[in-house]
């Protein structure tokens, strides 16, 4: 049997232009403000993003990284939060997942990005207010500005799939996005790797991407996992 697991890590890379913007667009903004440092270094310095998983935010930091950033992940050991003066962006994904020690590394290393004047983005689940941290941790998430990442809604999601297709030069019959998007992993990066799947079996099985198609494939690749 051909094999249809979805290999995500193999995608393309993400970036701050495949970030499909929804009700995010300010908060965009800011964030290519922080990829163009070198050019133009913005006001704000400190930026905490929150939303429900799958709305994004793991998409953003990954499209900030680059290579004088340092992507901190909250299962790192400690030693990973040290401050480095060549580093000019950090980047803390998952603060709800922060251990006892990578939790002091984390504050003194906002102390230390604050002296040197670098940027730094994290990511939690919830509002700096709402995670299990200590105390003078949650004052540092909260020190700069505070966004939360909106998911999009099933209507964007299924135009910003529409947009993907078109450009893909598919052919899609009506209710295959719709049904999508209901019996499947619900982020878009996800969404868009089954998009990019059912385009090749498609073309594999020489057969028009109908609602029969995408049944098909989604049992195949619940199969295979």
């Amino acid at each position: 049997m051909r094999q249809l697991l979805l290999d995500l890590d193999a995608e393309k890379p993400q970036t701050l232009e495949t970030f499909v913007v929804g009700q995010n667009a300010e908060l965009l903004q800011l964030l290519q403000q922080f990829a163009q440092r070198a050019q133009a270094l913005p006001r704000e310095r400190f930026v905490y993003i929150w939303g429900e998983p799958g709305a994004g935010k793991s998409h953003l930091l990954h499209a900030l990284a680059a290579d004088d950033t340092r992507q901190l992940s909250a299962a790192s050991p400690a030693s990973a939060f040290r401050f480095d003066p060549r580093v000019k962006l950090y980047l803390l994904d998952d603060c709800e997942r922060l251990r006892a020690a990578a939790q002091v590394a984390a504050f003194n290393l906002y102390n230390e990005v604050k002296e040197s004047g670098a940027l730094l983005v994290a990511s939690g689940a919830t509002a700096p207010a709402g995670l299990a941290l200590r105390e003078d941790l949650r004052t540092r998430l909260g020190w700069g500005l505070i966004y939360q990442v909106h998911g999009l809604s099933d209507e964007e999601k299924i135009a910003a799939l529409t947009q993907a297709a078109q450009a893909r030069g598919m052919s899609i019959s009506p209710g295959v996005l719709p049904y999508l998007i209901t019996h499947f992993r619900r982020d878009m990066r996800s969404l868009s790797a089954m998009l990019d799947q059912l385009d090749r079996y498609s073309l594999e099985t020489q057969r028009p991407i109908t609602l029969p198609l995408l049944r098909s494939l989604l049992q195949l690749e619940s199969k295979a996992e």
